[in-house]
């Protein structure tokens, strides 16, 4: 098994379902979700929308190979409704990016791990830094602290919910707010 980062996101529907239902289909499909980060609400990264994003990291431990696990990303962003067009950035149902697989760098046809942008983008690195704060980016040799801190996106990233929060509900107390 190996451990590896994963960023979800959606801007399209019931947005906090779409992150659960990918985490269940993760579980399902790719391994074992040992920790998750808060949920936060961000704006679009890199276009224009009306709707903001909710946007959460996991760590999963995974037999999955690389392109394996990339597959499977693909199958389950498919199954929960996205469509990719020609357009890079744009409103998404669910988007699951992989951040690091362990500590390997990888750069072919399939996957480029450490994810290319991780370091551009706050609505990663926040979440990141909530529970990988000292992991080392293999490629650029900083930790997610001293990568946040140099971050060049000044979006505006807000809680909107707490990893304790989330916790209770995915233990069956609903007692949180939706």
């Amino acid at each position: 098994m190996i451990i590896t980062y994963l960023s979800v996101g959606s801007n399209i529907g019931d947005r906090y379902g779409a992150l659960n239902q990918a985490r269940e289909l993760l579980v399902e499909k790719a391994g074992i979700v040992t920790i998750h980060s808060s949920v936060f609400e961000t704006e679009p990264w890199g276009f224009s929308t009306s709707t903001n994003f909710l946007n959460q990291v996991l760590v999963m431990q995974t037999s999955l190979r690389p392109g394996q696990l990339m597959k499977v990303i693909i199958d389950i962003e498919k199954q929960m409704g996205r469509k990719r067009n020609i357009l890079q950035y744009e409103p998404r149902v669910i988007d699951i990016d992989i951040l690091y697989y362990g500590r390997q760098v990888i750069n072919n046809h399939q996957v480029q791990i450490p994810h290319p942008r991780l370091h551009l983008r706050k609505f990663v690195l926040v979440p990141l830094a909530e529970i990988a704060p000292e992991f080392i980016h293999p490629s650029l040799k900083k930790s997610t602290s001293e990568l946040l801190i140099s971050v060049p996106d000044n979006s505006t990233i807000t809680l909107w919910k707490s990893a304790a929060e989330i916790s209770l509900y995915l233990s069956g107390n609903k007692k949180t707010t939706e």
